[in-house]
């Protein structure tokens, strides 16, 4: 198979409910930057796991998004914002 024939754009029927998984290392700065950025939107937030030694923290975010636009953008704004490390 052809790497082009592998790389398909998978369709997503819009409305639907988007999950992200944040990890920072302060967890009230998350809970307050997430408030904040989908203020909005009803969102979601289930705490996941923590390492091992507490110093990362990982929240699953579940939103519901009406197109791709509204998806990426929400992805965007967590991951343009210093409480997240990383945003899934």
């Amino acid at each position: 198979m052809r790497m082009d024939e592998i790389k398909q754009k998978v369709e997503i029927a819009y409305p639907c409910r988007w999950g992200y998984k944040v990890i920072g290392e302060d967890r009230e700065a998350m809970h307050r930057a997430i408030g904040s950025l989908l203020q909005d939107c009803a969102c979601t937030v289930i705490p996941s796991h923590s390492s091992a030694t507490g110093k990362y923290h990982c929240l699953n975010v579940e939103v519901t998004v009406d197109c791709e636009a509204k998806r990426v953008a929400i992805y965007e704004a967590l991951k343009g914002d210093q409480a997240f490390k990383i945003v899934l």
